[in-house]
């Protein structure tokens, strides 16, 4: 990710409703713990949804080459944090991502700065699957696209079911990954 510069008047924004919350939950928001804590969330929350500031197809088209090259090109564990939209908790895992070039690449980097871009965003893992797909596939018309995604969710851990080291994964494919033999293949080369 880029350098990241939070907005002071959003982080003032946050702050206020943050004491209201301090405040509603029975805690002191002038005692020394808390003093800074708003000013702490406002510029986290800033930073943890910077993703609405960025735009994912630029970011691969900023590094995008002529190549005649049309085998699978696998990135896998490429880890991400995330804030579930439901509860405002983290989750977070590893994406693992493929396509089958049509002519053009991009730079290895950009698929992993194009996760990031989705996870700093309130999500859905389901939703932020098909989003980096479909970036992918808009962008880079390749033959094929697969997305695999597997995280913990601290809304399923800390409260609710509390089930601790539960995994969910989720996957969103195109094109040549239609195939199963071409998804096979992906899932053998991610897991191995």
């Amino acid at each position: 990710m880029t350098s990241f510069v939070p907005n002071e008047s959003t982080t003032d924004t946050i702050a206020k409703h943050i004491v209201e919350l301090l405040q509603q939950m029975g805690e002191d928001p002038q005692r020394e713990g808390l003093l800074r804590t708003p000013e702490r969330v406002g510029k986290a929350m800033q930073f943890l949804t910077q993703g609405y500031q960025q735009d994912p197809k630029a970011i691969l088209q900023s590094a995008l080459f002529e190549e005649d090259y049309r085998q699978m090109v696998v990135v896998k564990d490429i880890t991400f944090y995330s804030l579930c939209e439901h509860h405002l908790l983290p989750f977070f895992g590893k994406a693992h991502i493929a396509y089958i070039p049509n002519g053009k690449i991009t730079g290895l980097s950009k698929i992993a700065r194009v996760v990031d871009v989705f996870a700093h965003r309130l999500q859905v893992q389901e939703r932020m699957t098909t989003q980096i797909k479909e970036c992918i596939q808009e962008t880079l018309n390749p033959l094929g696209v697969m997305v695999v995604i597997e995280a913990e969710h601290l809304c399923m851990q800390m409260r609710g079911v509390q089930k601790q080291h539960a995994v969910t994964t989720t996957s969103d494919f195109t094109g040549a990954f239609n195939r199963p033999e071409t998804r096979e293949e992906f899932m053998n080369l991610i897991h191995n």
